[in-house]
């Protein structure tokens, strides 16, 4: 639902990869298998093209999501311009990286003082 699509882009975690962009939020209770939405804007092209690179999505999410996505996370898996014309392989590895990128734990980010304070 659309409801869904908004609370991962505003409240969850999100990862970009040369195929895909990937969101990612928990939902509430933490349950369940993952459930994934996807979508692709007319900056990927012409609607044969959005759907063509909608299907690459899905199938990919459809082999790789069991595997390595968390259980009781919903995952938005937004196509890319490129997402249509990247090799199969690829595509798979991107998706594969961005979940498990998503799945580890936030590094603590260094700012700009930490980095003049320590050289």
């Amino acid at each position: 639902m659309r409801r869904d699509f908004l609370r991962a882009r505003d409240a969850g975690r999100s990862t970009a990869r040369p195929g895909m962009v990937v969101q990612a939020v928990l939902r509430d209770p933490v349950e369940g298998p993952p459930r994934a939405g996807f979508t692709a804007s007319k900056k990927v092209g012409n609607a044969v093209q959005r759907n063509r690179a909608r299907r690459r999505l899905k199938e990919a999410a459809r082999l790789i999501l069991p595997l390595h996505g968390a259980a009781g996370t919903d995952y938005v898996f937004i196509a890319r311009a490129g997402t249509a014309a990247r090799p199969w392989t690829a595509l798979l590895d991107d998706m594969k990286s961005a979940l498990l990128s998503l799945a580890a734990p936030d590094r603590p980010r260094k700012t700009v003082k930490d980095i003049q304070d320590h050289g």
